[in-house]
This record gives structure tokens, C-alpha cells and sequence, in this order.
């Protein structure tokens, strides 16, 4: 009997991870427990784990990528006009020209709203750890677009095809915008919503791709993958910092409780 693969003892081990930390997920609202800085790591591992996993099946064939092929054909068979055309615009607003407009935009408007500029700042950080990483993964890998025949606009992709920029993109904006805002106010109400909503944005994206034929089903979901793994950062950088306030301000209130008061 031939060993179970790494990967596979790697997701399994994270599953029992991701059970023992749910079961914690109230120390969350506590600001000086470093609970939250271990669920950011775990969302690093999480997601680099699921991006190796994905390139095993893309190099070796086999797994998920057996199913890049069927879901393209079927979704190429099933396009219409009127959803390539919503589908298109989707796809547009979401890529490299007008998303860094849209996330510079709401960094300044954040900043200058609250007039606090840690999380803005983090936000920015996100998009470009994501992109950079996503360059050099789609360098690393060099994985071919899928056949001209099967996008919506012949030609008009040329970069390779692994992770799906549009989607790594959009996932890390929902994922650590969501995540900054609701960290603010922990609540599970709250935290579901953010979820779905986040779910849907992402799939959106990630449907479109595909819809127009410029990505193979396991390049939206690495793409994916690459954004849980930067939320993890996001999270780790946040929390200890805010693990670090706390203590600090815990302990400037101890040494004026001790202090005689003069007079």
C-alpha cells in the first residue's frame, strides 16, 4: 500500500486545526489573546497548502485538472450574449486597469473618513503582496492560457494562465477589506454576512473567467487559494499589533495603579 500523499496529510492536519481553533473563536473579541494571530497563521497555511495542491493536480494531470477541460467546454457551449456581455464588464472592472484605481480610491477615502490609516495602509500592503506573488507564480509555472477558440475575445489574454490575476485580485480586496471592517465589531451575525457576500463577489469574478473561456477552473481556484494565504498575513500583522497595544496600554494602567499620588 503506497503512503498517503504529503498533501493530503497536510489538509487533514489543518482540518484539525481549523476545529480546535473554532472552538476558541470567542478569544477572537479579546484584544490581548494571540488566538487570532494563530488563526492568521493557520490561514497562511490554509492557503499555501491548497495553492500546492492545486499546482499538483495542474502538473501531474490528474485530480482537479481533470476537470479544467469538461468545465471549459461546457461553459463555452452554454454562452449566451446577454451574459457574455455582463460577464465582460464584470471582467473589466475587476482587472488591471481599473481594480488599483478602485483600491487606491477607497484607501484614500477610508484613511480620510476615519482618519486612521493603519487599515487602509494594510489593505494597499494586501494588493500588492497578492500581485507580486501572482507575477511570479504565473513566471514560475508558465502555464498556457487556455485555446484561443474557447475565449470570448480570441487574443485578448496573453499573459499565462496560473493563478487567475482577476481573481487573486478580487478575493484579496473582499477578504481583508471584509476582514479590517468587521474585525472593528467581532460579531458571528456579522461574520456570516461578510462570508456570503465575500463568497459571492469572488465567485462572480471567478465564474467570469471562466465564462469567457481566459482560465482553466483550477487557476480561479488557486487564485483564490494565493488571497486566503494573504489574509493570513494580513491577519498575523494586525493582531499582533493590536496583542501589542493591548499589553502595553495593560501595562501603562498597572504602573499608575501602583504609583503614590502626589500631593
Amino acid at each position: 500500500m503506497s503512503p498517503e500523499p504529503w498533501y493530503r496529510r497536510a489538509a487533514a492536519a489543518t482540518r484539525r486545526s481549523s476545529l480546535a481553533l473554532w472552538a476558541r473563536r470567542g478569544e477572537v473579541r479579546d484584544p490581548t489573546s494571540g488566538a487570532a494571530v494563530v488563526i492568521g497563521l493557520l490561514l497562511v497555511v490554509v492557503g499555501v497548502v491548497g495553492l500546492l495542491v492545486v499546482h499538483d493536480a495542474v502538473a501531474e494531470g490528474d485530480d482537479l485538472a481533470e476537470a479544467d477541460l469538461p468545465v471549459l467546454d461546457w461553459l463555452v457551449a452554454a454562452r449566451g450574449p446577454a451574459v457574455t456581455a455582463f460577464l465582460t464588464g464584470v471582467s473589466a472592472v475587476t482587472g488591471p486597469s481599473v481594480l488599483p484605481v478602485v483600491v487606491v480610491a477607497a484607501c484614500l477615502v477610508w484613511g480620510l473618513v476615519t482618519r486612521s490609516w493603519w487599515q487602509p495602509a494594510l489593505l494597499a500592503g494586501a494588493m500588492v503582496l497578492s500581485t507580486l506573488v501572482s507575477v511570479a507564480i504565473k513566471s514560475a509555472v508558465g502555464r498556457p492560457r487556455p485555446p484561443l477558440d474557447t475565449m470570448s475575445v480570441p487574443g485578448s489574454e496573453s499573459t499565462y494562465s496560473f493563478p487567475s490575476g482577476h481573481t487573486v485580485g478580487t478575493a484579496t480586496f473582499l477578504l481583508t477589506a471584509g476582514y479590517l471592517i468587521w474585525i472593528r465589531s467581532p460579531h458571528v451575525r456579522s461574520l456570516v454576512l461578510w462570508a456570503l457576500s465575500t463568497g459571492l463577489g469572488i465567485a462572480l469574478v471567478a465564474g467570469s473567467r471562466l465564462y469567457l473561456g481566459y482560465h482553466f477552473l483550477t487557476d480561479v481556484i488557486a487564485g483564490f487559494a494565493l488571497a486566503v494565504a494573504v489574509l493570513g498575513v494580513v491577519v498575523v500583522v494586525d493582531r499582533r499589533r493590536a496583542v501589542r497595544a493591548a499589553r502595553m496600554t495593560a501595562g501603562a494602567g498597572g504602573d499608575d495603579a501602583g504609583a503614590t499620588p502626589a500631593g
